[in-house]
């Protein structure tokens, strides 16, 4: 593809909006958060969602079938918890200093100031490219605060 052509690729698909997300996860004692983006409705029945993440992040070793998480849908204006979540921890890094949680779900935090929250399982995990893309069945959820949830549009389809 050429300059001009891959350009015009990168921009079109950066105007493919989705949501912001954090998603949380527990692994025996500890817990962690991350910042995501490509987060999909797949199935109505049984109610399903995939989560895309970047090959190479340490929580997709605790993300095995099987695995619960929280998929915590950030509302607009949530900018606090985007700065937060979005430069990213370690394993064993405390994600949560300073963020307020509500223990709704047993598998991992909910953010208390999440619009909504879905507790979920993964399924089935599927190499895509540079990431590795989750299907999760959602088990339990609840919408946390009026409003609308957060929708993001990149300029540029080829990076975050």
């Amino acid at each position: 593809m050429n300059t001009a052509s891959e350009d015009n690729v990168a921009a079109a698909l950066g105007r493919i909006p989705s949501g912001l997300f954090v998603l949380t996860v527990r692994h025996g004692a500890s817990e962690t958060g991350m910042l995501a983006s490509w987060v999909q409705q797949c199935s109505f029945d049984p109610p399903r969602v995939t989560i895309a993440i970047r090959k190479g992040r340490a929580v997709l070793q605790w993300l095995s079938t099987g695995a619960a998480l929280v998929i915590n849908v950030l509302p607009e204006g949530a900018k606090n918890l985007i700065g937060h979540f979005g430069k990213g921890f370690e394993l064993g890094e405390s994600a949560f200093t300073g963020v307020k949680l509500a223990r709704q779900h047993e598998a991992a935090p909910v953010l208390a100031a999440a619009h909504a929250y879905l507790g979920c399982h993964v399924v089935n995990r599927i190499d895509a490219g540079d990431h590795v893309v989750l299907v999760a069945d959602v088990r339990t959820g609840a919408v946390l605060a009026d409003g609308k949830p957060t929708v993001h549009v990149r300029k540029n389809g080829l990076s975050y």
